[in-house]
């Protein structure tokens, strides 16, 4: 495989950016889950973390090599397709944590049987996500990325039917057949915009980042969504209370995918047709898109 390394780079390690980057996230996080105790260690935190997250933002604009260079999101193809990853894998990372314990909590299934259940997203995305990466080629990205967050937001409306006795094949097959085929419409043509918004070199640090978009949004959703429900401590024990807020969670999910969407079909356009593809064309994970390294992916002589 031909090297694609980027010759800016100098190997040296952003300890700095990595410490305050990984503070901000972690520090908003424990003010979102601890919101309720209304106490000052948690405003201390959640001043705390915006004030990591600037920091990190100064930090990263001023060092030779950072770990997340600025000058990246000056591509606006860039730039859109990460706003669409936030809202997507947001809209993921709640939806999964929530529907597993909906399907034991409400339903009154086993771990295993919860589990098992969510399987055919995942099912859907290994067979098909190679022919929706071939159709993205086609017709340009722009489509898919419009009217896959729709079609998982219609799979999380179609959720809300999940409840005590809850059949799953005619309440959840459903709902996760919707979400799997719009995941599939998606995923794979989010990936190839992204490694073909930006020169060849930094392929690897373009999917590094969309990745750990994903990672952050499907964080921050998870702690924030029983936040924005009102589901507390004991909605976990009561079907009752857990049933009550998982609806407005559901509803809450669809509509961040509405607003991917809406980004989508506002900013996204199609790449030259000499950029790079991805180089895996097979993707099975529902947490975040799949991830390529610099040296993973051919360049474009041998595209």
């Amino acid at each position: 495989v031909p090297e694609s390394s980027d010759e800016r780079a100098h190997g040296r390690f952003d300890v700095l950016g990595a410490v305050l980057g990984a503070a901000a996230l972690g520090l908003l996080t424990y003010a979102l889950i601890e919101a309720r105790t209304a106490s000052w260690t948690v405003a201390a935190g959640a001043v705390a973390g915006v004030a990591a997250a600037v920091a990190f933002v100064v930090v990263e604009r001023r060092r030779p090599d950072p770990m997340m260079p600025p000058d990246i999101f000056a591509s606006r193809q860039f730039t859109a397709v990460n706003l669409v990853t936030l809202c997507v894998y947001a809209a993921f990372g709640g939806f999964f944590f929530l529907a597993a314990l909906q399907f034991q909590v409400v339903v009154g299934w086993s771990a295993l049987a919860a589990g098992t259940a969510l399987l055919p997203t995942t099912v859907l995305m290994l067979l098909l996500s190679a022919r929706s990466g071939d159709l993205g080629e086609r017709i340009g990205p722009r489509l898919q990325l419009s009217v896959g967050p729709l079609l998982c937001a219609a799979g999380m409306l179609l959720m809300l039917r999940v409840g005590p006795g809850a059949s799953y094949t005619a309440d959840v097959l459903p709902a996760l057949l919707v979400l799997g085929l719009g995941m599939v419409t998606l995923v794979a043509p989010l990936t190839a915009t992204v490694l073909a918004s930006v020169d060849t070199a930094r392929a690897g640090l373009a999917s590094g980042i969309n990745n750990a978009a994903a990672r952050a949004a499907g964080l921050v959703a998870v702690a924030a969504l029983p936040l924005l429900t009102g589901m507390g401590e004991e909605a976990y024990r009561s079907p009752e209370a857990f049933d009550a807020a998982f609806g407005p969670a559901m509803l809450i999910c669809a509509g961040v995918l509405v607003a991917g969407s809406l980004v989508a079909v506002t900013t996204v356009r199609r790449p030259a047709p000499d950029c790079r593809r991805p180089q895996c064309r097979t993707h099975g994970s529902v947490a975040v898109p799949p991830l390529e390294g610099e040296r993973d992916v051919p360049d474009r002589e041998g595209a």
